[in-house]
């Protein structure tokens, strides 16, 4: 049975939802409009059963979205625009630049990219950070659309699930959204 550390979680949706505005404000907009752009040294594709195959050096690009990792498996059994990315290294890594221009960032041993559900799976040696917080745990899932992490651990894992806050970046988003709403007033003054 998996353990969760509800408290930690709670904590995280709490402050990253105090320090946002709409999820679809969060992540560039754009990002998702964008092609994909996939990099490799070697590519097998197989089109009866619709899998692509991905190593060596593999980069992935969707607008601000990277992921790099060892190997890439894409799964198009579902159809266009539902494929499923599985990127897999020692870690695998994603980045992508919010709104506010701030990075979201991610490491694992294995990153699943579910295109239609703008989610991000992490699983073996799990890290995400995101502006105040730190979380590492043996699996994460985030979704990018709706700003919501949920970190397990495995049964087998004696780790707990670990939140780390920095004080400085907390700081930081604060001044950031409070400039952000000042600017947006002075604008709405200046268009009346």
């Amino acid at each position: 049975m998996l353990k969760l550390n509800t408290y930690l979680l709670a904590s995280c949706l709490t402050l990253g939802l105090a320090f946002s505005s709409t999820a679809q404000e969060i992540i560039q907009k754009s990002d998702f409009e964008q092609p994909i752009r996939l990099e490799s040294e070697n590519t097998f594709a197989d089109s009866k059963e619709k899998v692509l195959f991905y190593e060596g050096n593999v980069k992935i690009t969707q607008g601000s979205l990277k992921i790099s990792a060892d190997k890439m498996e894409v799964i198009g059994t579902n159809g266009a625009g539902r494929e499923i990315f599985i990127a897999t290294g020692k870690p695998a890594s994603y980045i992508q630049q919010l709104a506010d221009g701030s990075m979201v960032e991610a490491r694992a041993n294995e990153i699943k990219y579910i295109k239609a559900d703008r989610t991000i799976s992490l699983k073996g040696n799990a890290q995400l950070l995101q502006n105040a917080f730190t979380i590492k745990g043996d699996s994460i899932i985030f979704d990018m659309q709706k700003e919501q992490v949920l970190a397990n651990t495995n049964e087998k894992s004696n780790t707990p699930t670990v939140t780390i806050f920095s004080p400085d970046t907390i700081q930081k988003t604060k001044d950031t959204l409070k400039n952000k709403a000042e600017d947006a007033d002075k604008k709405q003054e200046d268009d009346q």
